[in-house]
């Protein structure tokens, strides 16, 4: 599979590191010939200089044999721009662009452009370490509506099936730590003493789910 990088920054070099490792053939744009450094002399992919939205840097960089396209340069304006040109010229399905302003992440989401808000996802990774379980999503989708969140049970829910907890918090049940594994669950599963359940709800009900999953069963 044959994928290009538009911008060999860290995050670019270190991804076309990975993906080369992984047996893909690789091709870094970047409009900066020095920036190539970082790829090292092990990297045995190619290097393009120009700019990673030019129709001509692409053919290059053999964007009509892609599969796939990363835009992980330093500009938001850039990235986009590649993404849509990688997509609706050169027709490369799979497309992602990095993006540091969330509110635009957004928009370009509900434009069916993937993309990755480092800026928001490093904020909530933080946010997650320093707060209590559950105070903030484990996935948040880009519309800001749906949330993915560990609950915290009360022991009551212990002996009660997965379906019991979906019908009293109106949430889903996404997956379970059980002993350390992750156990993608049926809704006739027993919750047992230590299970981590994550569930998937809306974001105006989260207060709602929260309560429902402190009052246990017996409230319902």
């Amino acid at each position: 599979m044959h994928i290009v990088i538009m911008g060999c920054g860290r995050v670019g070099s270190t991804l076309a590191h990975i993906l080369e490792d992984r047996g893909h053939s690789v091709a870094v744009i970047d409009q900066n010939p020095d920036a190539f450094r970082r790829l090292g002399g092990h990297f045995n992919g190619r290097r393009v200089t120009g700019m990673g939205f030019d129709r001509d840097t692409l053919r290059e960089a053999g964007i009509e044999e892609a599969a796939a396209l990363a835009a992980v340069s330093s500009g938001d304006n850039s990235n986009i721009l590649a993404a849509r040109v990688a997509r609706e010229t050169f027709g490369v399905e799979h497309v992602v662009a990095r993006i540091k302003d969330p509110g635009r992440a957004e928009v370009y989401e509900r434009l069916g452009i993937p993309t990755v808000a480092t800026v928001r996802w490093t904020a909530d990774q933080m946010v997650r370490r320093l707060l209590p379980k559950g105070s903030e999503p484990l996935w948040r989708d880009p519309s800001g509506n749906v949330r993915l969140a560990a609950v915290n049970l009360a022991d009551g829910w212990v002996g009660h099936r997965l379906r019991d907890v979906e019908e009293a918090t109106g949430g889903r049940v996404a997956f379970l730590i059980r002993l350390g594994q992750g156990v993608l669950p049926t809704r006739d599963l027993v919750i047992q003493d230590g299970d981590q359940v994550h569930l998937m709800m809306n974001e105006s009900d989260v207060a709602t789910v929260e309560a429902a999953c402190a009052k246990g069963p017996e409230e319902h």
